[in-house]
């Protein structure tokens, strides 16, 4: 509900007085319908991203292809000085995740209404600017001065609301398409060094076992009536997180002793299938860092 009524909100300012109303009323109630309808996100499978890679079509793709390719657009994508490339981009890789990948359109929004929602914040804070007379595309009085829409901090906001959703595009893609040990091993195929990788692989896993953990401690509060009232409200939460804090040390000791006890040598390893660069896979990816390169530089011009 919030990121629905958010996005309505912000479409309608980030547009307005570029385009005719009723088309802006239509996109901006349509987008904040769509979000409300198909964008729900759970946590009830803390490793529905690995099952979703898993289960792509795109998985038996080259891993080093997809790497390479989505940092090569990715820093395409922030360079471009237009909202053209970074769009396209975002609309042609969730064209891609859904319908190659084979992911439903509920999967694919649900995971990706929650960082929307921190954009959108963000997009805010660029649109709106304190100004000491009104002469905006909206004005909104504030103390001594006024709250302003003004065009240039639309093209701002416009620019770095794309970029950062192309940006975002390129990772859904990436985690949507490829598990975490065909990436890990593509980043010691490039050298990293062994404690980045190994911190990473433990981060990303331990980060969703605290979750877990977390909701089965809200739901037994819960149970217990731990939420009733504002008091007892602030009680049960700290006492989740002190216990949360507890168990995460627990947790990483246990895990420390584990690996210990299996002859930890400084270096995780993966069992991982070699997939070989097909020639189909290879031409897409070649077309389109090839499309986004001279997109990005049309932008300069």
């Amino acid at each position: 509900m919030f990121t629905s009524i958010l996005t309505s909100l912000v479409l309608y300012w980030l547009f307005l007085g570029q385009l005719p109303f009723p088309l802006l009323l239509a996109l901006s109630l349509g987008m904040g319908l769509l979000f409300l309808r198909t964008a729900h996100h759970t946590h009830d499978n803390v490793f529905s991203i690995d099952i979703l890679a898993r289960r792509s079509a795109l998985c038996s793709v080259n891993p080093a292809l997809k790497v390479w390719s989505s940092v090569i657009v990715l820093m395409l994508c922030i360079a471009a000085q237009s909202p053209v490339m970074p769009l396209t981009l975002t609309l042609l890789l969730c064209f891609v995740t859904v319908q190659f990948g084979r992911i439903s359109w509920h999967d694919y929004l649900s995971k990706f209404s929650l960082p929307a929602a921190f954009l959108l914040l963000s997009a805010l804070a660029l649109l709106w600017n304190f100004t000491p007379k009104a002469g905006g595309l909206l004005d909104i009085p504030c103390f001594s001065g006024y709250l302003s829409i003004l065009p240039a901090a639309q093209t701002a906001a416009q620019l770095v609301l794309a970029r950062a959703l192309g940006a975002m595009s390129c990772l859904y893609f990436l985690s949507l398409s490829t598990p975490i040990p065909e990436i890990i091993a593509v980043l010691r195929g490039a050298h990293v060094p062994n404690a980045i990788t190994d911190l990473a692989i433990l981060i990303y896993r331990y980060i969703f076992l605290l979750l877990d953990t977390y909701h089965r401690m809200r739901s037994a509060a819960e149970s217990r009536l731990g939420f009733c009232g504002l008091r007892r409200s602030l009680r049960t939460t700290g006492q989740i997180y002190a216990l949360l804090l507890s168990n995460s040390f627990h947790k990483a000791s246990a895990c420390f002793d584990a690996m210990e006890s299996r002859c930890y040598d400084k270096e995780i390893r993966f069992l991982t299938q070699k997939k070989p660069i097909t020639w189909s896979s290879a031409l897409v990816a070649f077309l389109l860092v090839t499309l986004c390169a001279l997109m990005t530089l049309s932008s300069f011009w």
